[in-house]
């Protein structure tokens, strides 16, 4: 008898043993980005492309051309994949829309199963142009500039409805970028009408092509791009910041710093490198984030490591035996397959995170220890303080870190708040902030515990 209880023992621990692994979130986000579909996107670029232009002034009702039907095919494919659409409009006038005009944009809502409330939106503009921005008749394929974008968009979509996740995705092809960006603030608006928790805007464009009209390549590479000290709100929280930091911590900027580990950590397929630049757009430029951002929502923007200025913003034409234009043939899809599946990871884990702890405060001026607080959030089964030096451009993986859960008692406090105190780290020489992470181990962006660190938009003390 006493052999066969060890034998049974043994046959059980083997079969434990040659298990295999249960999927980490590692695996499960790339799992969802091996389904993007390079052919897929380029069929989407085709089409964006048959509408002989997307100019922000084109005709919103032709059938075949114009705007309008890009907008309405844009929103059969969103269908197509089981989502709800909304086609949030407004009507603008400005430097570049002298007659009022309907600005619209094509919205599909994949709704979270158990925090609808907290929000991811992944965007690109589907509007396009040549080299004279008020030209809207000539011809404009926009296929890097940003039918890319929108593919990705696209093709998130379709990818993504397949699944379920507890966060709600949004999908968005804005139009009006062209002309002012207005597509964006539709969207930044249409969000704050809802009410949305945005946990973070990826806007992507330009993301189609690896080499510059100089002939320099790089296809390791995507740039995201990340404003410093917060926009919104600067002025009432410039005094805080030169007291206390904050220049290089914008819920922007840890964004940037999620996406960077999130590339490393997930790997193939996810075989790109993320080049962090630190300024809101390109030298002297701009992007339909900007908008988001200046409603206070986390945003940052996607786009190729080599710029090809032949061709964007151009008429079709050739000259001297160069080629100008934003034409199909000049795309690299192979790359432009790689930056959308690190937006699908990203996408799919975010929306399986918890959202960010809210408003995470540092105290410690002249004392041996921090103590640090921050609002609980639905969801997370644990919180991560996190610390990095003044000069690091990254938040430690293992070291510098300590676990709260939100059933101790250092989450007890009377108003709701936890507390903890980092013994023996001294406030001055470190930067601190906190993260939430799931039951099924997704972890958010840290949010700085430092003025205008915290995820959420800026509310000034006497409108709280």
């Amino acid at each position: 008898m006493r052999n066969l209880v060890l034998l049974s023992s043994l046959l059980v621990g083997s079969a434990a043993m040659a298990a295999p692994p249960l999927p980490g979130p590692e695996d499960i986000v790339a799992e969802r980005a091996r389904q993007v579909d390079s052919a897929q996107l380029r069929a989407s670029i085709e089409k964006l492309v048959s509408f002989g232009t997307r100019h922000t002034l084109s005709s919103q009702t032709h059938p075949t051309r114009g705007i309008g039907a890009a907008l309405n095919w844009t929103d059969s494919q969103f269908k197509s994949f089981g989502l709800p659409t909304v086609r949030p409009c407004e009507t603008v006038t400005g430097r570049r829309i002298p007659t009022p005009t309907p600005v619209c944009n094509a919205v599909a809502i994949q709704r979270g199963t158990t925090r609808p409330n907290d929000v991811v939106i992944i965007t690109g503009h589907i509007d396009s142009r040549v080299t004279d921005v008020m030209d809207a008749t000539s011809d404009a394929p926009g296929a890097n500039d940003d039918g890319s974008g929108t593919a990705a968009v696209i093709e998130a979509a379709r990818v993504l409805s397949k699944h379920k996740f507890p966060a709600t995705i949004v999908y968005a092809a804005l139009s009006g970028e062209e002309q002012g960006l207005y597509g964006g603030k539709v969207m930044a608006n249409y969000a704050k009408a809802q009410g949305w928790n945005v946990v973070a805007n990826l806007n992507n464009d330009i993301i189609g092509n690896s080499c510059g009209s100089d002939g320099m390549c790089n296809a390791r590479q995507v740039r995201v791009f990340s404003e410093g000290p917060r926009w919104q709100g600067r002025e009432e929280l410039a005094d805080n910041i030169r007291r206390f930091g904050g220049e290089n911590d914008s819920p922007s900027r840890n964004l940037s710093r999620f996406l960077d580990r999130l590339a490393e950590r997930v790997g193939p397929p996810v075989n790109l490198d993320v080049a962090q630049i630190w300024r809101n757009d390109r030298f002297g430029r701009g992007g339909d984030h900007t908008e988001f951002l200046n409603a206070g929502y986390p945003a940052v923007r996607f786009s190729v490591a080599v710029e090809d200025y032949d061709h964007q913003h151009q008429d079709l034409r050739t000259e001297k035996g160069t080629k100008f234009g934003d034409t199909i043939d000049e795309m690299d899809f192979a790359y432009l397959t790689a930056v959308t599946q690190l937006n699908v990871a990203a996408l799919a884990w975010l929306a399986y995170a918890p959202p960010t702890p809210g408003s995470p405060v540092a105290e410690g001026a002249v004392a041996n220890d921090t103590t640090i607080r921050f609002k609980p959030v639905p969801g997370a089964q644990r919180y991560l303080v996190r610390w990095r030096s003044t000069d690091s451009n990254q938040w430690p993986l293992q070291e510098q870190v300590m676990p709260v859960l939100p059933q101790s008692g250092a989450c007890a406090r009377p108003d709701g708040l936890c507390e903890v105190v980092v013994k023996g780290v001294r406030v001055d020489n470190w930067v601190f902030g906190v993260s939430s992470v799931s039951e099924g181990g997704y972890e958010s962006p840290v949010a700085a515990a430092l003025p205008g660190g915290a995820f959420e938009p800026w509310v000034a003390a006497d409108e709280k």
